[in-house]
């Protein structure tokens, strides 16, 4: 797969995420966060576990225990930066929930260079940092005061982050789909846990919520988070941060499609903002790669000579 292809899935990726806000909006009005992030997660293991044992199968080499171990790690992650996000919505605006998540975007790079060592690019710094202030824009362009929930979501961003991150190093086993498997394994029995010991069980509602919990637990869990794992295979960290953001521009589109919202003219410039950083990380590294690899007028002479 080349990184173009890589990039395409990542942004796929965004796109389903974006639908999933529609749906992950109108369930949470009568289900408990933790019972929530529980039976998607259920749902999205089942659903990629018959695709990671054709995987298994077709693997050469089996999984070793050390990385089933940085499955779990990822899968850990997952779940805190979920979790964090929405108890943080119930303190919170969706407004600021929206763009302190994107702080993700920026934490990915730095998080990358202060504790592993992965320099990313020249473009995505200037590249994140246009995303960060297109999710600004989108989400209204206006911050209110921070709360509890706020500095929840902050540290949810940065788990967010890692889990980016830690598929980074989860990859070298070469089993994207059982990454993605052990992830909402791990998921779903934090969720679970957590939701019998601190939240009442409400059944009926879950029936109520069927259809927007099938769809997160399908597509926004099983399908796209599959389809990062195995796009970030064949790119960095850092790019893949940058193209995963437009999660934001297509949950502004289907809002505006579904829930009948607007954007502003500040979203649309933020919208814009989103475009040019993702065309920047895709073009200027090839760019740069070509002028690299081309003759030096002196070298040209002598091929001449």
């Amino acid at each position: 797969m080349t990184r173009v292809q890589a990039n395409l899935l990542l942004l796929l990726a965004g796109i389903i995420w974006g639908m999933g806000f529609v749906a992950q909006s109108t369930a949470m009005d009568s289900i408990g966060p933790f019972f929530f992030i529980g039976v998607r997660s259920v749902i999205a293991s089942l659903f990629i576990l018959p695709f990671a044992l054709v995987e298994g199968r077709r693997a050469k080499t089996r999984i070793r225990p050390g990385e089933y171990l940085s499955f779990i790690y990822v899968g850990l992650a997952f779940f805190i930066g979920l979790a964090l996000q929405q108890i943080g919505l119930i303190t919170t605006s969706v407004t600021n929930a929206g763009f302190l998540t994107g702080l993700y975007v920026v934490f990915v790079p730095v998080l990358g260079v202060l504790f592993f060592a992965q320099w990313p690019h020249p473009v995505v710094w200037p590249s994140a940092i246009a995303c960060f202030v297109g999710i600004f824009l989108l989400s209204g362009g206006a911050l209110t005061a921070l709360q509890t929930g706020d500095y929840l979501i902050i540290l949810g961003a940065a788990f967010w982050a890692l889990q980016v991150i830690l598929i980074g190093f989860a990859n070298r086993s070469g089993r994207p789909i059982a990454i993605s498997c052990v992830q909402f394994a791990v998921a779903a029995a934090a969720g679970l846990v957590l939701a019998v010991a601190t939240e009442e069980l409400n059944w009926n509602a879950l029936m109520l919520t069927w259809k927007e919990i099938l769809f997160t637990g399908v597509f926004s869990s099983g399908i796209a988070f599959t389809l990062q794992t195995i796009g970030q295979r064949y790119t960095t960290s850092a790019q893949a941060a940058i193209f995963l953001s437009s999660e934001a521009l297509f949950a502004a589109l289907f809002g505006a499609i579904f829930l009948g919202e607007r954007i502003s003219f500040i979203g649309f410039i933020g919208c814009g903002l989103l475009f040019i950083a993702m065309l920047a990380v895709e073009l200027v590294p090839q760019v740069w790669k070509r002028r690299d690899e081309a003759p030096t007028p002196a070298e040209l002479a002598e091929q001449k000579g």
